[in-house]
């Protein structure tokens, strides 16, 4: 019984020391993304203002604010992407009810 619960402890010490290294590997990826992008792409990059707005209308509307964005793509949330930079794309993700749920970014 002793030897259960030494293993179950050493898996919850595991769990958690992964979790937060893998929570630093994440925001240290974002910050390097965003200082490329800011270096290549021209126009706007961010909408913050777009959460909770229909996919659609949000779509028009980055569309129209950065003229130089061609691929506007409504994606699930959690649906996997890759991570290569484009200056001509921004993904939508979006819940099913059909709301932006993260800040549209160009990428």
């Amino acid at each position: 019984m002793e030897l259960k619960f030494a293993h179950i402890i050493v898996f919850f010490l595991l769990a958690t020391s992964f979790e937060t290294l893998m929570a630093r590997k994440e925001s240290d990826g974002a910050e390097v993304i965003e200082l490329l992008k800011e270096f290549q792409c021209k126009g706007k990059l961010r909408w913050p203002e777009l959460i909770g707005v229909p996919t659609k209308l949000a779509k028009g509307i980055i569309e129209k604010e950065n003229s130089l964005i061609s691929n506007v793509h409504i994606l699930l949330n959690g649906s996997p992407v890759t991570l290569d930079l484009r200056c001509d794309r921004v993904r939508l993700f979006d819940n099913i009810l059909g709301y932006v749920v993260n800040i549209p970014v160009v990428g």
